[in-house]
């Protein structure tokens, strides 16, 4: 009877993923419509047209769309790996299994001793919240390596790092993985596996670099935090135009600069303050780096000056893996990235010409959605800070152990760190 009282949260949650997750097939493989703009061209037209330049070895140097790092040519022609199906179909499938991976990272690292599920039940949770878009972008791949080296962590610091350079060259924002990270090795290896594979790249593949060009000529985009300053200038006869510019929908006009220059400013700031923490956290427990993770990246998400939909994907991902700790602060702030997802969803694509147009239901969708994130990032900023740098007094230091949620000072950590 205990045993199958122990088994049924866990066929509970495998059910779950299940029903959720082949509804999100049905969707990309458009047996159901999704209401709005159809999210699976991306992969059809843009993605597949990439997949026709990066198979001839060089990179799509003249599409100004093309702003990702070298290895994201891995992602693009991973389709090539199942050649009885068509391109989207394959992306797709490849997608659907990638959310597997996570799932099972999550279900081996929840269902440990003194550990927990609640990660799983977020993943489960917070992907369909963001519907089709999740299988029709590359994002959940490049999730599921940020989870697996996020998991990889205190025990097997090389491959943490090892993990995190890869996935920085899939898309940039895995390096903030490295915001917690107490060990040498970690950093080390991220910095040896990111040069040996921009190297690697750079000599096989014209043109591995020219993302950063593009990146750089980027504005604002009409779902960021700092858009909203610009739909609200609409509503009092700012002239502005929204246009696809850059490979997303953006603010033309004037002042749009100052926006961008802002929102510049604010991740310059969220840097410092990252920085500021690193340098005076005393405190580091198992569940820190995972903290810092999601922390770090969640205050780069609000200040950029682009916040897609794929975006939330990765904070689902970071959240749950701070889930699988019982000891984590980052419980609330989670909360408050499902309540994001399940916005998102409406502001794109449901609603999204409602967004374009700065409607009051578009403008009403995305303040409720930035405010969110907005919310969450400084409360996991907050809640970090508390936990690892106010030190509660007379509260014994013990060192960092691979399965143990128990706080040491960072400065034992480095010494006694196993490798």
């Amino acid at each position: 009877m205990e045993i199958t009282e122990a088994r049924r949260p866990l066929t509970w949650l495998l059910a779950a993923w299940g029903v959720t997750r082949l509804v999100l097939l049905l969707f990309v493989f458009r047996v159901f419509l999704f209401p709005g703009p159809d999210v699976t061209t991306d992969v059809s037209s843009i993605y597949q047209g990439w997949y026709e330049v990066l198979r001839t070895g060089s990179f799509p140097q003249a599409d100004v769309t093309w702003q990702y790092p070298p290895a994201a040519a891995l992602a693009i022609l991973s389709p090539a790996l199942l050649p009885f199906l068509d391109y989207a179909q394959a992306f797709f499938v490849l997608a659907f299994l990638a959310d597997l991976a996570v799932l099972v990272l999550l279900l081996n690292a929840g269902l440990r001793p003194r550990r927990s599920p609640r990660g799983a039940w977020m993943w489960v949770a917070g992907v369909p919240l963001l519907g089709p878009t999740v299988y029709a972008r590359y994002d959940v791949m490049v999730t599921a390596v940020a989870v697996a080296a996020l998991l990889a962590g205190v025990r097997h610091p090389r491959v943490m790092g090892a993990l995190t350079g890869f996935a920085a060259l899939l898309k940039v924002w895995p390096v903030l993985l490295l915001a917690g990270a107490v060990r040498r090795r970690a950093w080390g290896a991220a910095a040896v596996t990111g040069a040996a594979l921009s190297a690697l790249f750079a000599l096989l593949m014209p043109g591995a670099f020219a993302f950063l060009t593009f990146q750089r000529d980027r504005g604002t985009e009409v779902e960021s935090l700092g858009a909203l300053v610009l739909h609200v200038a609409r509503q009092f006869g700012w002239q502005g135009r929204v246009l696809l510019n850059y490979g997303s929908v953006e603010f033309l006009g004037p002042y749009v600069s100052v926006v961008s220059d802002g929102a510049l400013l604010l991740t310059a700031v969220a840097f410092g303050w990252l920085l500021l923490w690193r340098l005076t956290a005393r405190r580091i427990a198992a569940h820190t780096p995972a903290d810092a993770a999601f922390t770090a990246v969640l205050l780069f998400t609000v200040t950029s000056r682009v916040i897609s939909p794929q975006y939330l994907v990765w904070l689902v991902g970071l959240a749950a893996v701070c889930l699988c700790s019982r000891a984590t602060r980052m419980t609330g702030p989670a909360a408050l990235v499902l309540a994001a997802s399940s916005v998102t969803v409406l502001e794109f694509p449901v609603y999204f010409a409602d967004v374009v147009d700065s409607t009051p239901l578009g403008m009403a969708l995305l303040f409720a959605r930035n405010g969110l994130l907005l919310t969450a990032a400084l409360a996991a900023a907050v809640l970090l800070w508390r936990s690892t740098v106010q030190e509660p007094a007379g509260e014994r230091v013990r060192p960092l152990e691979p399965d143990a949620d128990q706080p040491t000072r960072t400065g034992e950590t480095a010494a006694s760190a196993p490798s």
